[in-house]
């Protein structure tokens, strides 16, 4: 049977980026099934209609919100690695101070941390979120990319380097996040620090060049 539902509407860029920004907002405050449509046109200051013509319905609204919110968040990643891995000479400074910042950044930023409690609170209902995401995947092709390069520069042995990736985010997130609950409980400096920078001792034991 042919879909006979109208197509949706691209839109104003500026009334989308509307949408979304209250979208997260209502999601992140109410969570899924409580979130009204009516309550997310009214923050953004637009019709329901409106919502209606650019997402066709709260779930699409939901997953289009959750991916502009990756995309976000992946750019922003791009950026943390030209920062701290763009240019290395001194391999453990390095790859401690882009840990230090990644690890930071997801201690202390309550929004990705709320989008990250909400995705697995909805995860059972939503099976998309379980699936690897293009956003998701580039961060982790990103690094992989950054490591090879410092294989090539002699800094790092990486046979395997989206591998060598896997773990290196492991590594300097995850005690993070299980101290943290994904951000719900605060963490010091000094703590951060800390786990990172275990975490980039065992990476370099396994990886550095001349281990």
């Amino acid at each position: 049977m042919m879909d006979s539902s109208p197509p949706l509407r691209q839109g104003s860029p500026a009334k989308r980026a509307a949408i979304v920004g209250a979208a997260l907002q209502v999601f992140l405050r109410e969570g899924y099934a409580r979130t009204s449509v009516d309550a997310i046109a009214a923050s953004a200051g637009v019709s329901k209609r409106t919502i209606y013509d650019y997402y066709g319905d709260k779930e699409q609204l939901f997953l289009s919100t959750l991916k502009d919110t990756q995309s976000a968040q992946t750019a922003a990643f791009q950026r943390l690695l030209e920062r701290t891995l763009g240019h290395v000479d001194d391999i453990e400074a390095a790859l401690t101070a882009f840990g230090r910042e990644f690890a930071t950044e997801i201690a202390r930023s309550a929004e990705r941390a709320a989008v990250m409690r909400l995705m697995i609170a909805e995860a059972s209902h939503f099976p998309a979120l379980l699936e690897p995401t293009p956003e998701n995947h580039s961060v982790q092709h990103a690094l992989a990319d950054r490591l090879a390069e410092l294989d090539k520069q002699g800094l790092l042995d990486t046979p395997d380097p989206m591998e060598a990736a896997e773990f290196l985010g492991l590594l300097v997130t995850g005690r993070v996040n299980h101290r943290t609950w994904y951000g719900a409980v605060p963490l010091g400096d000094a703590e951060i620090a800390r786990l990172v920078e275990g975490g980039i001792r065992i990476f370099l034991r396994a990886y550095r060049a001349d281990a």
